[in-house]
């Protein structure tokens, strides 16, 4: 959008404008300044689209701003915090708060889902990590409309002091992979990830892996990082294997 449409928008808003200001302010705390951002933060692949250059226009490049702001902050969060704790142990907990099931959560609690604009609601029923990634996006233009400083202050003021319940996380295991691994050596079961797809949209890489017990495809996960996919397939092999 050019500078004068930008101008002229903030000038006379519409009321679909005027009302989605006020959602995003009741969100992060704040007016927007820039609300383009955050309507590109809140549109979802299926619904962006081609732009002239070829590109289909969606949140996925705010979503990967967002996701490396939000881990140096929970990080630096979790190190003044744990002083005396490992390595092993911050790492861990921030992987559990930045994980797709948690990241939806607390896009649930702070309002996100309503304003996520998609060519398909039921698409949430096949893909559970939509509003998620649609949270991370947000904290990328948060990032870029209002700057650091302020970012970081959303998401430990708004995110992780009201909405995050750290002991729990603490005190629960969602390391699904680990899971898995410990029922599969108890049970003297063969496992393995096997990738069988990564796909490159332009904006970020996707990938696909099958979980296999004794050979045999039990369940298959996505991510953006190979990890990630690792990780929703143990939970879903999890579900099925009734491993709580």
């Amino acid at each position: 959008m050019s500078f004068w449409k930008q101008f002229r928008r903030k000038l006379f808003p519409s009321s679909k404008d005027r009302q989605f200001s006020k959602d995003i302010a009741s969100i992060i705390g704040r007016p927007p300044k820039n609300l383009s951002l955050y309507e590109l933060a809140t549109l979802h692949s299926s619904a962006g689209k081609i732009s002239k250059k070829g590109f289909r226009v969606s949140n996925e490049r705010l979503e990967f701003l967002g996701d490396a702001i939000l881990s140096m902050v929970i990080a630096e969060y979790l190190f003044k915090k744990y002083p005396h704790q490992n390595e092993g142990f911050l790492t861990e907990i921030r992987s559990r708060i930045v994980n797709r099931d948690t990241l939806n959560k607390l896009a649930a609690n702070v309002g996100i889902p309503d304003l996520v604009e998609l060519q398909d609601k039921n698409q949430t029923k096949r893909k559970n990590s939509i509003y998620g990634n649609a949270l991370e996006a947000i904290i990328g233009a948060v990032y870029l409309d209002r700057g650091y400083l302020f970012c970081r202050k959303f998401i430990l003021v708004k995110i992780v002091n009201q909405h995050l319940n750290l002991d729990t996380i603490i005190n629960t295991d969602s390391n699904y992979k680990s899971k898995v691994i410990e029922w599969a050596q108890k049970e003297n079961r063969e496992i393995e990830f096997r990738s069988i797809n990564e796909t490159d949209t332009s904006n970020a890489n996707e990938f696909e892996v099958t979980l296999l017990i004794d050979q045999l495809p039990v369940s298959e996960g996505k991510g953006t990082s190979k990890k990630r996919a690792e990780q929703d397939a143990a939970l879903k092999a999890c579900q099925i294997l009734k491993l709580h």
